[in-house]
């Protein structure tokens, strides 16, 4: 993330406001995990760990500083229409790696709802645009998209750091789980509760199909398993 406000309580953990720096920064400490020091070609190999880059699209664009972790700093705003130097060290840095791992295993998008930049005001991780089309579609991005921690899970009062539903605090968890599941995610932060995506799951088969679904799902196992597979855990 951009440290583009000093309001904004994450401020001092980002690598600051330089696009360009940040973009340097985050593709060698990226590299720096992925790349196995028992190849000289940067590939997988002993010694790699996988790197989840965070907040897609921006975490550091909330409104007046405000803080997503709470309902009162759900929103996103981007001022300056500066989304493109938000998106920069993910496109040019974290997925556009030197070495031969390539990009960064996995992406986490941010709790906010990002206002304005699509037509669906809800979280970024229950977003299509934000996830399908602008992430897989136009970044070109393949790897696992983990969402922010309790999305799904509801919220105690605007002012708590509890669960973190924006823009979805009417649905029920498991129909939060399968509009994430729609709009691209693999993995949910936060959550061990296997119950609403086996529900999740049920609600996709009864509008597309068995068939369609299964897929769904196994394209986010595959993405998954290669995270596991290719650091040679197994």
């Amino acid at each position: 993330d951009l440290g583009t406000d000093p309001r904004w309580y994450r401020f001092n953990a980002t690598f600051g406001n330089d696009p360009k720096l940040v973009t340097d920064l985050i593709k060698a400490y990226t590299e720096g995990f992925q790349a196995s020091p028992m190849r000289s070609d940067g590939g997988w190999g002993p010694g790699s760990v996988n790197a989840m880059v965070k907040h897609w699209p921006g975490g550091g664009t909330g409104e007046g500083g405000r803080d997503a972790h709470y309902g009162n700093g759900k929103y996103a705003v981007y001022p300056g229409n500066s989304v493109d130097r938000h998106l920069k060290p993910f496109v040019d840095g974290a997925f556009a790696l030197d070495g031969a791992t390539g990009k960064a295993s996995a992406v986490m998008p941010y709790y906010t709802i990002s206002y304005g930049l699509t037509d669906s005001n809800v979280g970024n991780s229950y977003n299509r645009t934000i996830i399908t089309d602008m992430l897989r579609g136009q970044a070109g991005y393949d790897g696992v998209v983990c969402t922010d921690w309790a999305i799904t899970a509801d919220q105690i009062d605007p002012g708590s750091h509890s669960g973190k539903p924006w823009g979805v605090e009417n649905m029920s968890v498991a129909d939060r789980h399968y509009m994430a599941l729609k709009a691209g995610v693999d993995q949910f932060g936060g959550n061990n509760d296997k119950l609403p995506v086996i529900e999740a799951y049920r609600k996709g088969c009864a509008e597309i199909g068995e068939t369609a679904m299964r897929e769904r799902m196994e394209t986010s196992a595959r993405r998954l398993l290669v995270n596991i597979l290719r650091p040679g855990l197994f």
